[in-house]
């Protein structure tokens, strides 16, 4: 008989302890991400840390709902059918509770629609592409980062201030360079009207025959260029249009062209008085951003890049939604995310609901020449909500859900 009572009270004791187990005793929410780390290395390695930044900051508070997080990622080898097989292993075979992630547009394309097959949140981080949030957006999407349509607006105040006349314009042939090129100069014939287009040169992405490219422009005679450009592309084309005199009382305007990623290695041939979108890590004074780049240099001994940041936020993102929905079932994560309000290293945003777009702004201005290197000489941060087309234009281009 006694026997038996120090067995029920055994048992009684260890019911006990697994109702009241700590969160590290518990399964980690699984969070699956995929991206192309092989083919963007340069944006995608600060990345990645960012992601590890973050979820060390979530783990250490004690997770979410109880529970630690954890990072699941794939390479998407940059093509959007792996992409797809990727998620359905992430989803299927790991048993995660979403997807983040993915970088170039067209492969944030597939998974979105991917997401939406499957009814699954996907949290586009850094596919720039307008379409995936606006003529091919779905209830599962939403994006990050700001759109080629919101970096375009922010640099055409610049670029009607000069009032130049004959523009040329150079893009990598692929959704993001089209949907950057549409945007530029739709919004620049809007607010110059007498503007003149007068080159387009559209290379294959990582393939560019930069010599010829400007020596096209070149023969154009434009009075301004238009560049999105980004990468080793970019680096190809700075050094082939110095050479041929093609940046001589021509501005230009690249849209990445501020990220440490791409103007970094450029060194001292990057290009005086370029208008840019970009990162000017060393000179963000603000206590959010100072906060993650104490973080970041103390764990990984190195200066953010942008996609340190866009890691960074995009698990913030993640988690912040998880907590909200208090849930992992894909309709209350989806609500949760509309209207979903979180702090960055560039401050607070939200997801809009109208769009599924966020509303994280970017740093515009001038590059100029530093101790042998290029850095953003003039530089203004711009929220991403006054960047965005209108309500009404919104809903004419995004499908009725």
């Amino acid at each position: 008989m006694l026997n038996r009572h120090r067995l029920l009270a055994a048992a009684a004791a260890l019911a006990a302890l697994s109702v009241i187990a700590p969160a590290s005793a518990q399964e980690p929410i699984k969070i699956g991400e995929m991206n192309s780390y092989k083919v963007f290395s340069a944006f995608l390695d600060p990345y990645k840390k960012g992601m590890e930044l973050a979820v060390d900051e979530i783990n250490a508070g004690g997770g979410v709902l109880g529970r630690k997080i954890e990072v699941v990622s794939r390479d998407d080898n940059g093509n959007p059918a792996d992409a797809v097989r990727v998620g359905e292993e992430l989803l299927t075979r790991e048993k995660v509770a979403f997807l983040i992630g993915t970088f170039p547009s067209n492969v944030g394309l597939a998974v979105a629609d991917f997401a939406k097959q499957k009814k699954t949140l996907f949290i586009a981080a850094e596919p720039l592409t307008d379409k995936i949030v606006w003529d091919s957006g779905n209830a599962y999407t939403f994006r990050l980062r700001t759109s080629t349509y919101m970096q375009v607006a922010m640099l055409i105040p610049d670029a009607v201030k000069l009032k130049k006349k004959r523009w040329a314009i150079v893009y990598p042939n692929y959704e993001y360079g089209t949907s950057a090129t549409a945007a530029f100069k739709k919004l620049l014939k809007e607010k110059q009207p007498d503007v003149e287009f007068v080159a387009e040169q559209a290379p294959p992405l990582g393939k560019i025959d930069a010599g010829a490219v400007a020596q096209a422009l070149a023969d154009a005679k434009p009075d301004a260029i238009f560049s999105s450009l980004f990468g080793p592309d970019l680096a190809k084309f700075v050094r082939e249009g110095s050479q041929r005199g093609l940046f001589k009382g021509v501005e230009v305007f690249d849209l990445l062209g501020g990220e440490p990623e791409y103007l970094d290695p450029l060194k001292e041939e990057a290009p005086d008085g370029w208008y840019v979108t970009g990162y000017p890590w060393s000179e963000i004074k603000t206590a959010e951003h100072k906060k993650f780049l104490d973080a970041y240099q103390a764990k990984f001994k190195d200066y953010p890049r942008l996609g340190s940041v866009v890691g960074y936020s995009t698990v913030m993102s993640a988690a912040a939604a998880i907590k909200k929905a208090g849930s992992l079932d894909q309709d209350k994560l989806v609500a949760a995310m509309s209207g979903l309000e979180l702090g960055t290293p560039f401050g607070p945003i939200s997801y809009r609901a109208l769009d599924h777009q966020s509303t994280m702004g970017t740093f515009v201005g001038q590059l100029g020449m530093k101790d042998g290197k290029g850095y953003m000489k003039t530089w203004r941060f711009v929220d991403g909500k006054d960047a965005l087309p209108t309500d009404d234009e919104v809903k004419k281009m995004r499908p009725a859900q």
